[in-house]
């Protein structure tokens, strides 16, 4: 019977991950699972489509139950604040529902503390006076500033909301509040929305915001938030150095997140990539058995080397690895490839690996080029195609793949082709490569040659053409 103690800190992917794996691997190792609030292993990607309705009670979020939890012979001890990392003793402080202090032994620890919500420097947003869910003005970013804003919806009835942020989440939750009925303005203060991919394929998703009756500002600053005497809020910023004001009846803050590292740094964690936890391929930190994971945690990325991504597939993937190497295990994160995607009413917007700017920063003597094709996702003459614009990165002295950007109809199989792309990626294959691989082909469905290959080909052509006319100049 083993006597080792584990414990995580965290019940989102990381932690719960490191968990599962533990007691998967060594039913006899004791785990011990330290949750902030009442909501362990919940999908907080879900929440966008809890406030639209389609998910339709907040527990079907759960990715398990606490039963099933329990089931596992794991301890989750929920509505428990972690104080203090004793690296020395090998405990862990924590505070109890109750407020009565408590210390945990351990023998190893992974902290999977995450993220919390950027808070940008906004007057009325941050200070002592700043509004907040009393005054319909949100974060959103955990399950406690779900049942904040939901409360908000229900009590104030809004007719009209401010969204200041034009990511992932905030392009959703668009979608969410617009299906509530909502009249949105979605507010970004860079070029174009959804800056993760390029301005020529963000345009594609900035128009079908404005199809679906979004009002959408980029090359805006939000400067202040302010509450009227009737109640509702104004919302004043610069637009192409003009003064803008939107006066609404509720404001969404969703500008990014930034990793929750105080535990860990006040412990003597190093800290490397945008504040985040050093962690090895292992997930080890520079801490005697501590380990790290998850959005807490910087990321190796199979292209840029170390960089910064808090994605719920790579917390969920590094909490595995660092489950494992906390009983004695090998483990390695094998690294991330950025490779995301996002549903935007009809359409699904996706990218893997690097686009061209990012490329040229990596100084790793690539010479990028970008092409764009846009194929058909199926056989023209069978009814309902439609095409996906497609950006491909490679070098162009090598042929080797290093990013893909797609956007197309949500009947398009967008997510299922990018990773198509970012399999390739994953294996180091060239552009032309991609042209060998034996896809699968039925007229309603695809090609004889698939999207993905038909946009590969067409980098190749370009570039043997610019070869040939270099050649001839």
């Amino acid at each position: 019977m083993s006597d080792r103690r584990v414990v995580a800190i965290g019940g989102s992917d990381a932690g719960i991950s490191a968990a599962l794996r533990i007691r998967e691997l060594d039913p006899t190792t004791d785990v011990t699972v330290v949750v902030a609030d009442a909501f362990p292993n919940f999908s907080i990607c879900g929440i966008p489509y809890y406030v639209s309705g389609e998910v339709t009670h907040w527990s079907n979020l759960a990715h398990r139950t606490a039963a099933d939890l329990a089931a596992t012979g794991m301890r989750v001890l929920t509505d428990t604040t972690a104080t203090r990392i004793n690296v020395t003793e090998h405990t862990l402080d924590v505070l109890g529902a109750d407020g009565t202090p408590q210390q945990l032994a351990y023998d190893a620890l992974v902290v999977g503390t995450g993220a919390v919500s950027a808070r940008p420097p906004i007057a009325g947003l941050t200070g002592p006076d700043a509004l907040g869910p009393a005054e319909g003005v949100h974060l959103l970013h955990s399950m406690g500033d779900t049942f904040a804003a939901m409360e908000s919806l229900h009590k104030r009835d809004p007719k009209s909301a401010v969204i200041i942020g034009a990511g992932y989440i905030g392009l959703e939750m668009a979608e969410a509040l617009t299906t509530r009925g909502i009249a949105v303005t979605q507010i970004e203060a860079l070029p174009e929305v959804l800056p993760t991919v390029d301005a020529e394929l963000g345009a594609l998703v900035h128009t079908e915001l404005e199809r679906h009756g979004v009002e959408v500002l980029t090359n805006t600053t939000v400067q202040a938030i302010s509450r009227t005497d009737a109640g509702a809020l104004t919302v004043t910023g610069s637009h192409d150095g003009e003064t803008i004001a939107r006066t609404v009846d509720f404001a969404l803050v969703v500008v990014g997140v930034r990793p929750d590292v105080e535990l860990a740094a006040d412990a003597g964690a190093e800290l490397g990539t945008k504040g985040a936890i050093v962690v090895d391929e292992a997930m080890r930190t520079n801490l005697p058995d501590v380990y790290a994971a998850g959005d807490c945690a910087h990321t190796h990325h199979r292209l840029l080397g170390l960089t910064w991504l808090p994605l719920g597939t790579t917390a969920h993937k590094q909490g595995r690895v660092a489950g494992e190497n906390a009983i004695g295990g090998n483990a390695r994160y094998a690294g991330s490839l950025g490779t995301q995607v996002v549903k935007v009413f009809d359409l699904v917007a996706a990218r893997t690996g690097l686009r061209e700017h990012e490329v040229i920063a990596a100084q790793r003597g690539w010479i990028p080029a970008t092409v764009a094709a846009s194929p058909d996702d199926h056989k023209a003459y069978y009814p309902g195609a439609t095409p996906i614009h497609i950006r491909i990165t490679g070098d162009t002295a090598s042929g080797a793949l290093l990013g893909a950007q797609l956007v197309g109809h949500r009947s398009a199989e967008v997510a299922k082709r990018v990773d198509t792309y970012a399999t390739a990626l994953f294996h180091g294959m060239t552009i032309d490569g991609l042209s060998e691989l034996d896809l699968s082909y039925t007229p309603p469905l695809g090609s004889p040659w698939d999207a993905v290959q038909m946009a590969a080909q067409t980098w190749t052509r370009q570039q043997r053409s610019a070869l040939g006319t270099s050649a001839t100049a």
